[in-house]
């Protein structure tokens, strides 16, 4: 019964979400109420379980997304992101053109949404195509293969970060697993696949091959670019390498690990992009903080959805659906990282949504991980690699590329939908060949 109860509500999730469209928040509460109540929870507790799970996802993902999303801002309102891709490009030259891309999505994309990143960094590609003649699709897969891997894999990006919350795994190890992880991923999805069409001509509509291109006087230097997009990841990388090498009585080993709590270095790499991409350049105090304002705006919803998903799965505790769930399936011969994977792989195709898809997976497995003892980083990454497979019509990211690229839907299931896929296959792949030495 308890198992019914949960494929009913997520049949009910899915029908709010993609027949009657409904907001995903909104849907996320009728579910959670209609889980708790049909699991025998009372009126007043199924309130409570609500609160508390909002409160225990929220506590510091809205530290870490806000600051990712200030610093996503400055990074590309500085002209950081055009230097980091203008720079790789003209250094590795045409020939190797496709890993400077990677490399440059991959930077960029770390600090930045994705369809932020999408956005400010496609009309580049389009010009860099047109500067060396070569394919679009040739030139774009790699950059937009990387920006799919660390919105899918990597914190501070919304779904790993509430997913990492949800399973209480260590944000350093989700970030260094990740990048291991997304080496193949993005080259498998990006470079390799993006060499095996031929036959399929993007023609994008001409307003976007105008892009505002930044001068170079008004860019900061690529050393600045790169640090300061980067810092996070090196402050939490670091930190997490020093904890596991240094000894429990070091006398400055409390102190490294306070610089690299995601929340502090996320707020370091704030206040460094204020000065370095700021006022450094000599940009008012008052210009800069109104570009940081801006940046909240666009991850309100964001933080409710993920909101919502904290309240499916505190609900999913109190009525003991987890309890069922993790003893229904400690006996399966399927590997909890597998498992995982397909059931936010299942949600993925029924939703569309990728941060909807890892996020409701991960309150479903959630008790595999006290049951099994698999490693929460890795669960983090199987799910991640889920919520990215087989996207299709019902996936706004589909349309964005469509649109951009102006392709029909059957050229943006043959090229977008098949480098989603790839990358899910290979992340979860890299996944399990990780967990055998983790």
């Amino acid at each position: 019964m308890p198992l019914l109860i949960v494929v009913v509500g997520i049949l009910i999730l899915f029908l709010l979400v993609t027949k009657f469209k409904l907001n995903a928040f909104i849907s996320f509460i009728i579910v959670s109420l209609f889980v708790g109540l049909a699991g025998g929870l009372g009126l007043d507790q199924v309130v409570k379980s609500i609160q508390l799970g909002i409160g225990n996802i929220l506590g510091m993902l809205v530290l870490i997304l806000g600051f990712g999303a200030m610093l996503g801002k400055l990074v590309a309102d500085s002209g950081a992101a055009q230097r980091i891709t203008s720079k790789l490009v003209s250094s590795f030259g045409k020939k190797n053109i496709q890993w400077a891309v990677v490399i440059a999505g991959f930077i960029v994309g770390i600090p930045m949404f994705y369809s932020v990143g999408f956005v400010i960094l496609v009309p580049l590609i389009f010009t860099v195509a047109a500067a060396t003649g070569l394919p679009l699709l040739y030139v774009g897969l790699p950059m937009l293969a990387s920006l799919s891997v660390t919105h899918g894999f990597l914190p501070p990006h919304p779904a790993p970060t509430g997913i990492a919350t949800i399973f209480d795994a260590n944000i350093g190890k989700t970030m260094l697993y990740g990048i291991i992880v997304a080496i193949p991923a993005i080259i498998f999805g990006g470079p390799l696949f993006a060499r095996t069409i031929k036959n399929i001509k993007a023609t994008p509509l001409k307003e976007f091959y105008n892009p505002v291109v930044l001068k170079d006087d008004e860019m900061p230097s690529m050393g600045v670019s790169v640090f300061t997009a980067l810092l996070p990841i090196i402050l939490i990388g670091l930190s997490t390498i020093l904890e596991a090498v240094l000894p429990i009585d070091f006398p400055g080993r409390t102190i490294i690990l306070f610089i690299g709590n995601p929340v502090i270095a996320m707020l370091i790499a704030v206040l460094v992009a204020i000065f370095t991409l700021g006022l450094a350049r000599g940009k008012k105090m008052d210009d800069v903080m109104s570009s940081v304002s801006s940046s909240i705006s666009g991850i309100t919803m964001v933080l409710l959805i993920i909101a919502g998903s904290g309240a499916l799965k505190q609900i999913l505790i109190d009525s003991g659906v987890s309890d069922y769930i993790a003893e229904s399936l400690k006996d399966t011969s399927i590997s909890p990282l597998i498992l995982a994977w397909l059931i936010a792989t299942v949600i993925r195709v029924c939703v569309g949504s990728a941060t909807v898809a890892g996020l409701t997976a991960a309150g479903i497995v959630f008790p595999l991980v006290s049951g099994t003892g698999v490693s929460p980083e890795l669960m983090v990454l199987a799910i991640g690699s889920g919520s990215l497979m087989l996207s299709h019509v019902n996936d706004s990211g589909f349309w964005l590329f469509k649109e951009y690229f102006n392709l029909s839907v059957k050229e943006t299931l043959s090229t977008w939908t098949v480098m989603e896929t790839t990358v899910g296959i290979v992340g979860l792949i890299g996944t399990l060949i990780l967990s055998l030495f983790v």
